[in-house]
């Protein structure tokens, strides 16, 4: 039976985590709502990417996966850890299988990089909290984007970004923060700088941490803490869901097995 995979590739902060768990229960949440019953959820697994760095990991072989999920990091792709690079050579035979790949935040970013593109930090620094964020090309026959509105709101938060897309990817977002809030490649990989795992709590926590963090920095001042907004972001969050969607309805032609039911 195919599986979706969860990459883990960090966790949130331990008092975040503390009270509304971490990323891979937010993605897989996402992914598989509460309401979906038990017999109807596909087969998920996480794989803590970082462990990698105590011994290989064994990545299950691309035939075997329905879809791949990247989560975000604290970690900076620029770091080029072991346990990265480790990542990015099984993400690239992921790509080229023609497995559906989604990357958010790090993952968007790792996955840039991992099929050419490049990635460093943001000219104009930090963007936190619920950003506006607008539809760049057309997206009618896109299986994860097909639905959402020309705008709509996204969590956000990131110090480096996508600073040159690969080959034969294309821009799908933006705003005017981050040209490239979300991009595909060929027709199967997808990356969204945004979080749409992010509930408005988490989004709300994050923006209390790091609020806490530059407190005591000569700079705060200078920043816009009164931009740092938050809401519920419900046209972000179904990104997820389509994710899961479509996976299945690829996995469908290669396995007579149960999975997920198509809304």
């Amino acid at each position: 039976m195919h599986t979706l995979y969860i990459i883990k590739a960090g966790s949130t902060f331990p008092a975040i985590r503390a009270r509304h768990q971490d990323f891979e229960d937010w993605i897989a949440t996402g992914l598989i709502p509460p309401e979906v019953l038990p017999a109807e959820r596909p087969l998920l697994r996480v794989i803590n990417a970082t462990r990698s760095d105590h011994g290989p990991l064994s990545y299950p072989e691309p035939q075997a996966c329905a879809g791949v999920v990247v989560s975000g990091s604290h970690d900076m792709v620029t770091e080029a850890a072991a346990w990265m690079q480790d990542l990015q050579q099984w993400l690239h035979q992921v790509c080229m299988a023609g497995v559906p790949v989604l990357g958010i935040c790090f993952g968007h970013q790792l996955l840039a990089q991992t099929l050419g593109g490049q990635v460093g930090a943001h000219p104009a620094g930090l963007e936190l909290g619920t950003v506006p964020v607008s539809i760049q090309t057309d997206v009618t026959q896109d299986p994860l984007w097909h639905s959402m509105p020309t705008c709509f709101e996204a969590h956000a938060v990131h110090y480096q970004s996508v600073r040159r897309l690969p080959e034969g990817a294309c821009v799908i977002a933006g705003n005017s923060h981050e040209a490239h809030h979300a991009f595909r490649w060929r027709n199967h990989v997808w990356g969204v700088q945004f979080h749409p795992e992010f509930s408005r709590a988490a989004m709300q926590a994050y923006i209390d941490h790091i609020r806490q963090q530059l407190a005591g920095q000569t700079d705060a001042a200078a920043l816009p803490l009164h931009q740092w907004r938050c809401s519920e972001t419900p046209e972000a969050a179904q990104l997820l869901r389509q994710f899961a969607l479509h996976a299945h309805r690829l996995a469908k032609h290669k396995s007579k097995s149960p999975w997920l039911q198509a809304a």
